[in-house]
């Protein structure tokens, strides 16, 4: 089949012509937004909240861990920019997907040569791989502290996720996503019962949000900076965010996709608020309970876990940290496998059914971490982990770059492009964050 012509001309049309068969096609347009402007605005909520899951993956809490113990919470200005940078690249990746009724794979596969766009394809399906590890390594990581499974059983385990995918979207995509938040408040009650125990010092949590200039002068504060920021996009969640957000049925005329590009950014912009409150809480929680009593070595996960408890007096708080990276890392496996179905199907349209497609996309992000972990051990995790995050630096403008480009063009959005300030803005913080993240992977070479 030929991919699906977009607008020739600005006038043509207010977006693009709908491919014949959508990503996510059993769920595409099936949750109604009528009623008055809250029920649309609720029932808008949620595909957000999926896309927040990839800021505050396992991936991002080694980072945070090691910021706030070295450098207590002078780093918190630097998740804030992070937050509000995604913010902004969320919000052109729900514009696409509502004004152009394509998703961002689909977009590519479109305006690319066929060549150019399989590039695409096999970068982003890497991309996908590597963001999955640390998901994946991040639940096993989990399961291990909390049940003392091994860690190459607790990655096979994470496989099985797929079926409850399958489970709940039987029932609807809005249960799935009830799923999701519901997990989400778990991760947030947990922080909020770790931070009332550690009692961070307000004073010096705000002094931690204003800019400090020793972060661009001190080398090792420079680092862990450029590792928050690096890690900020998750290149997965722009062609996961312009695809589900067309599984609301608005209007189609020009006046309802702008009010859906409206309450589309208000559910994203609001869910990464809260993005920003686990990351927060993560690097505040490791500057109350290490970095106040002088433990500034504390980088891994399973490390932190097993200091809380003795260092804070509170026999639960290595539990309660554990359960809440469980939750995360389930969290981000299910996001993760709705990313590979989004892709495979946006990039080579393929026609396999619902349930084969899901257990493809699983099987090839999980296979690699059962080979490292049963080739190397337990000890190959952490290098599974760096190995990750390059790729992902690798991958992010590849995947950024069409973004931007896609939504300020309005021979692919009509009327509904980008404003140029928007755009130019976008196009600074797209380069930030590569240079950002050209610059970590180079200082790990």
């Amino acid at each position: 089949m030929s991919p699906p012509p977009f607008a020739a001309e600005p006038s043509d049309a207010f977006a693009a012509p709908e491919p014949a068969r959508p990503s996510l096609s059993d769920v595409h347009r099936t949750i109604p937004v009528r009623g008055a402007w809250w029920r649309r605005l609720f029932a808008f909520s949620g595909p957000g909240f999926l896309v927040a899951v990839g800021y505050m993956d396992p991936g991002n809490w080694a980072t945070d861990i090691a910021g706030g113990s070295a450098f207590g919470y002078r780093l918190l200005v630097v998740i804030l920019a992070a937050n509000l940078m995604a913010m902004l690249l969320q919000a052109l990746a729900a514009r696409l997907g509502v004004a152009s009724g394509t998703d961002l794979a689909q977009a590519c596969r479109a305006r690319y040569p066929r060549p150019v766009a399989l590039a695409l394809w096999v970068l982003c399906e890497l991309a996908i791989i590597a963001c999955d590890l640390a998901e994946v390594l991040g639940t096993a990581i989990a399961l291990q502290l909390l049940f003392g499974l091994p860690l190459l059983a607790g990655v096979i385990l994470t496989g099985f996720d797929v079926l409850l995918i399958l489970g709940l979207q039987r029932w609807g995509f809005r249960l799935l996503e009830a799923f999701i938040v519901t997990l989400l408040v778990v991760i947030a009650g947990c922080f909020a019962y770790e931070l009332a125990v550690a009692q961070p010092a307000l004073g010096a949590v705000l002094g931690g949000l204003a800019p400090d200039p020793a972060i661009v002068t001190d080398p090792k504060l420079l680092y862990l900076a450029i590792g928050i920021l690096g890690a900020t996009v998750m290149p997965h969640n722009l062609y996961l965010h312009s695809a589900i957000v067309q599984t609301r049925a608005f209007a189609r005329d020009e006046a309802g996709k702008r009010q859906a590009i409206r309450l589309a950014t208000i559910d994203s912009t609001l869910a990464l608020f809260f993005a920003l409150f686990i990351n927060a809480a993560i690097l505040i929680l490791a500057a109350a309970a290490f970095h106040s009593v002088g433990r500034t070595d504390v980088v891994a996960i399973d490390q932190a876990y097993h200091l809380l408890s003795p260092l804070l007096g509170a026999g639960a708080a290595s539990v309660v940290f554990a359960v809440a990276l469980l939750a995360s890392g389930q969290n981000s496996t299910i996001t993760g496998t709705l990313a590979g179905q989004i892709v495979a199907e946006g990039f080579l349209d393929l026609k396999l059914p619902v349930w084969v497609r899901r257990l493809l996309t699983r099987a090839v992000a999980i296979l690699p971490a059962v080979a490292v972990l049963g080739w190397m051990g337990d000890k190959g995790a952490t290098d599974l982990l760096v190995l990750s995050q390059v790729v992902l630096s690798l991958q992010l403008p590849f995947a950024v770059v069409p973004l931007v480009a896609f939504t300020a063009d309005r021979r692919v959005m009509g009327s509904l492009a980008a404003p140029r300030w928007l755009s130019a803005l976008a196009w600074g913080v797209a380069a930030l964050l590569i240079g950002l993240n050209l610059t970590l992977l180079l200082s790990l070479g």
